[in-house]
C-alpha cells in the first residue's frame, strides 16, 4: 500500500511499508508525472542489468536515454516513449539484441501497455 497526507506545502511524500518517495509541485523535485517517466527509464536499466547477468557479462557502460512524446491530447497524454540505448564497443550484436529485447519487455512498460484493462477506483473511506 502507498500512502500520502496532503498539506499546504509544495512537497508530496508517498510512503510504502519499506520506502518513502518525495515529489513536488514547484519544480524543486520531480513531480509525479516526471517520476512516472523516470520509472520507465529505471525499469529499462533494471532489465538491461538482468539481461547482462543472464549473459554473464558486466552491464557497465550501457547508456539509456528515454524521452516521452505527447499525444494529440497535449502534454498530459503519452503517444510514444522512446528509449535510445548506447552500448560500449565490446558488446556483440547478439548481446545487444538480447539486452534490447529485455528492455522492450520491462514490467513498468508492460503495465502501461495493458492500461486499458486497469480499473482505477477512488472512494471515500
Amino acid at each position: 500500500m502507498y500512502k500520502t497526507v496532503v498539506d499546504n506545502t509544495p512537497l508530496i511524500k508517498v510512503s510504502s511499508a519499506k520506502h518513502e518517495a518525495n515529489y513536488s509541485v514547484n519544480g524543486s523535485l520531480m513531480n509525479p508525472l516526471e517520476a512516472f517517466y523516470a520509472a520507465l527509464a529505471a525499469c529499462a536499466a533494471v532489465y538491461a542489468k538482468k539481461a547482462c547477468k543472464e549473459l554473464g557479462i558486466p552491464a557497465e557502460g550501457i547508456e539509456i536515454a528515454c524521452k516521452p512524446f505527447a499525444g494529440p491530447g497535449g502534454p498530459l497524454t503519452l503517444a510514444k516513449f522512446k528509449s535510445d540505448v548506447h552500448f560500449p564497443e565490446h558488446f556483440t550484436t547478439e548481446q545487444k539484441a538480447k539486452i534490447l529485447d529485455s528492455i522492450a519487455h520491462c514490467a513498468v512498460k508492460e503495465i502501461v501497455m495493458d492500461g486499458p484493462s486497469i480499473e482505477f477506483q477512488v472512494a471515500e473511506v
